[in-house]
């Protein structure tokens, strides 16, 4: 497959800052442009309303707005990290949201979600309307859809996922000893209909061990184990 550029949308209150080491990774490895969509702690505090999700997401139009028209095959790569996953799969449909279409698959054919919660007993409203709305991967026919989960051993975590990570878990499949990244059980992680990859030892940000999706040994695993991503 042809090469392109990429386009990535963090996660929940997570700094821009955090994503660098991975933009200079997949620079390396795709030899394309790679855009951070950055979005700040307070403006991510925000998401609790639509608005705020449209504010985001017409940012992510624009980035790969301007990326695709760079790209040789005229579309990008998208990648979302947690909450940034689940906002993705709502960026490529064409139905209205908050006054906008914005039809993301006419730009993107691959959807690379890391760690996203796509599932859970106690959702947030917007992330159950995504559900809802677009259950499954919809646009498979047009758009490649690659879920990465982290099975972290808790032993080796951090003392912040040791504490928070039977509460996550239990929220999200009821199962306080589920496997997961420290955060977000497996499970939740994987996206029915999409290209499921799991990885051992991988924690869901820096906070929850030392080595995260975003850690650039990591982000070289996820990338060339996809088959065929690692040719873009």
């Amino acid at each position: 497959m042809p090469r392109q550029p990429i386009v990535i949308l963090g996660g929940f209150l997570i700094s821009p800052e955090a994503y660098t080491p991975m933009v200079a990774r997949l620079e390396q490895l795709s030899g394309q442009p790679v855009r951070l969509v950055a979005v700040g702690k307070a403006e991510w505090l925000l998401t609790v309303f639509a608005f705020a999700w449209a504010r985001i997401l017409d940012r992510v139009a624009t980035t790969a707005q301007d990326l695709a028209c760079q790209s040789p095959t005229g579309k990008v790569t998208l990648i979302g990290h947690s909450s940034g996953g689940i906002m993705l799969r709502l960026f490529l449909d064409d139905a209205p949201f908050q006054g906008r279409r914005y039809d993301g698959k006419a730009l993107a054919d691959t959807l690379v979600m890391l760690g996203s919660p796509h599932t859970a007993l106690k959702a947030t409203v917007l992330r159950r309307m995504v559900a809802e709305r677009l259950p499954g991967s919809p646009f498979a026919d047009r758009v490649r859809y690659v879920s990465v989960a982290g099975d972290l051993d808790l032993a080796a975590a951090s003392p912040m996922a040791q504490r928070l990570a039977p509460t996550a878990y239990c929220n999200s499949t009821g199962d306080a000893h589920d496997r997961g990244d420290g955060l977000v059980p497996v499970a939740s992680a994987l996206l029915e209909g999409s290209t499921p990859l799991v990885l051992s030892g991988v924690a869901h940000g820096g906070a929850f061990g030392p080595r995260w999706f975003g850690s650039p040994e990591v982000v070289e695993r996820w990338w060339t184990a996809i088959p065929g991503l690692a040719l873009h």
